[in-house]
């Protein structure tokens, strides 16, 4: 971590600046930038030794008549300038409130005129390159709420970041003939369009270059940043050269005019007082909605939202046939993908917490997996039981909870830290359905044999469920991971955001022990190949040492933590195909069963 310094100083270190520090100083007592439309200003952070921008405007208020259409490029002109001192208003939040609560998920109210961005730029940047993340949450959930000043910092702060945020829930997904009709489907992807767009007209006047930009996100914002690659077929807009996808969520994708996402509008509309009988199909149900109150409309999505299974959400993109096109699982395949390389992991433990946490006998098993994939055939059925079946010699419980070691002993079909037997079997069938598998293929997608790069990695680090690692790379005041494995994972996302590969020295991947263990190249860097889809290897990201504590986080989850002092880096090379008993064959089943699942 670097040394931070207040533009405040004492007089030997204003002595000494040269002409160009002075002109920073000055720039970072009064960040002001114009967007030609308005003029922003911003604040300087001592502490971070970063100008932080916040809630920009990136399109017209998606209110009133714009409600369900593509965003539109902002219009307002005012000659004073607007603070940019403050977090943006949160869009809608739609969240599935059967989740336990320890995990952060919860439905609010929000604002629909919630289209804004938020930026961290060095005073002195010029021609720095980009990152643009894109927040997850189910697509329903959370907003630019993210610090990302620690992982700028760390990196000699030789980047920028724009946190962008988008329309949620059913203000952002709501999809079926009539919303195509009348409207638009999909418009939270667009939204992300028209951000991304926003960032080559205008990231220059904050220091960045348009040319250099890396779209990056966990969960949803991963998976949202995969289709923003699949977008029109894959199409080259060039609105951005890399990818970071971590826990890539790729959701149940339907047509926007299947039964499925259908019945959620018929099911919002009637919540929302807009829908007579059954008879959606008309304009005047679009036209209800179009003019109802926004708590109203808020309420409605939240009730939808969360009617469903447990962990899922209703209001999720959908097969438009034009941005969207394909499924992931069939689209990736293809190779029909835009941007130059991709960087993509997933957690150990990714199937916890959205995936039922009930499970204990065979009849809850096969009844789990006849909801979860109502289109499957007896033939699809009959493979997924042998396939999760062959992968351990019983499904029984197996008494202690304890993480795997990925490529020997017990696997996680049906063992972890957190759960054992069936249970642990439902947790890693949606963790590799939702998660893993989609980073498989994403990685594949952009394997060299397509002219392309791709790296992947596990993060491990103990409890690893799903969004653990977040506090690994946006870690202002957070006390977990340790700085060790902080300072290493920040340090390769921001050398694939600069240098365009995470490959880091030793140094850094040991994060400050001696006793760290990693793989070392003879150059003084790591070894880490690109990924090869024909000897795919990647790194497991984990610690060792320390001592470990049993932390309960409900009444149904817990799990061991490492704490210190003792616990150093352990990061490894590891064959991705035959990983927990393996992964590759299944994903590529869950490939096989697209269709029907559908991914």
């Amino acid at each position: 971590m670097i040394s931070l310094v207040s533009p405040r100083s004492t007089l030997f270190t204003i002595l000494i600046c040269t002409t160009a520090c002075l002109r920073a100083h000055l720039q970072a007592d009064n960040p002001v930038v114009d967007l030609a439309y308005a003029r922003y200003r911003g604040y300087y952070n001592s502490t971070s030794r970063l100008n932080v921008f916040l809630g920009v405007r990136y399109a017209t208020p998606p209110v009133g008549r714009m409600r369900w259409q593509a965003p539109q490029p902002p219009v307002l002109k005012r000659t004073t300038i607007i603070p940019a001192t403050h977090q943006p208003p949160l869009c809608p939040q739609s969240g599935a409130a059967q989740l336990p609560k320890v995990y952060g998920f919860s439905s609010n109210l929000g604002d629909e005129d919630c289209l804004y961005l938020n930026v961290f730029t060095p005073p002195s940047a010029r021609d720095l390159p980009v990152l643009v993340c894109i927040h997850g949450g189910g697509y329903g959930l959370s907003g630019a709420v993210h610090d990302p000043s620690d992982w700028i910092n760390t990196n000699d702060n030789g980047f920028i970041s724009v946190m962008i945020q988008y329309r949620l829930g059913a203000f952002g997904f709501l999809s079926s003939a009539d919303v195509a009709k009348y409207g638009q489907t999909n418009v939270g992807l667009l939204d992300m369009r028209l951000a991304l767009e926003w960032v080559q007209e205008h990231i220059s006047q904050f220091g960045g270059d348009p040319l250099r930009v890396t779209i990056g996100g966990e969960s949803a914002g991963a998976g949202a940043a995969i289709l923003q690659a699949m977008a029109y077929g894959g199409r080259e807009d060039h609105l951005f050269n890399n990818i970071i996808a971590s826990s890539p969520y790729t959701v149940t994708q339907y047509r926007y005019d299947d039964q499925v996402p259908t019945g959620h509008y018929q099911a919002f509309a009637r919540q929302a007082g807009c829908l007579v009988g059954d008879n959606s199909a008309s304009p005047q149900t679009f036209a209800c909605l179009m003019n109802a109150d926004t708590n109203t409309l808020q309420n409605a999505s939240g009730v939808v939202s969360t009617s469903g299974a447990w962990g899922t959400f209703a209001f999720l993109p959908v097969i438009d046939g034009h941005f969207i096109r394909e499924l992931p699982s069939k689209q990736l395949l293809e190779k029909k993908i835009s941007g130059k390389r991709v960087l993509t992991g997933n957690n150990a433990n990714d199937g916890i917490p959205l995936s039922l946490p009930y499970v204990e006998t065979t009849a809850d098993f096969k009844t789990y997996v006849k909801d979860t994939f109502p289109r499957f055939t007896a033939s699809d059925l009959s493979r997924l039981l042998e396939i999760y079946g062959s992968a351990s010699s019983s499904h029984d419980s197996f008494g202690a909870l304890y993480d795997t070691l990925g490529d020997r002993g017990l696997t996680a079909v049906n063992q972890s830290e957190f759960a054992t037997g069936y249970q642990q079997t439902v947790f890693n069938i949606f963790a590799e359905t939702s998660f893993d598998c989609p980073s498989y293929w994403l990685a594949d997608a952009f394997s060299r044999s397509n002219g392309k790069e791709s790296w992947k990695y596990q993060y491990s680090v103990t409890p690893a469920y799903h969004g653990a690692d977040l506090t690994a790379y946006f870690s202002v005041d957070t006390a977990t991971p340790t700085e060790g494995i902080r300072h290493a994972f920040q340090k390769m996302l921001g050398s694939f955001i600069i240098k365009d590969s995470p490959v880091i020295s030793i140094q850094d991947a040991k994060g400050g022990s001696s006793d760290a263990i990693v793989p070392e190249n003879s150059d003084g860097h790591i070894l880490w190949p690109m990924w090869n889809s024909f000897s795919p290897m990647m790194m497991d990201l984990n610690t060792t040492g320390g001592s470990l504590l049993y932390r309960n986080v409900t009444e149904h989850l817990a799990y061991w933590l490492r704490e210190n002092p003792g616990v150093v880096n352990h990061l490894r090379l590891a064959n991705a195909y035959s990983w927990e008993g393996g992964r590759g064959e299944r994903c590529r089943f869950w490939r096989e069963v697209g269709p029907r699942v559908p991914q």
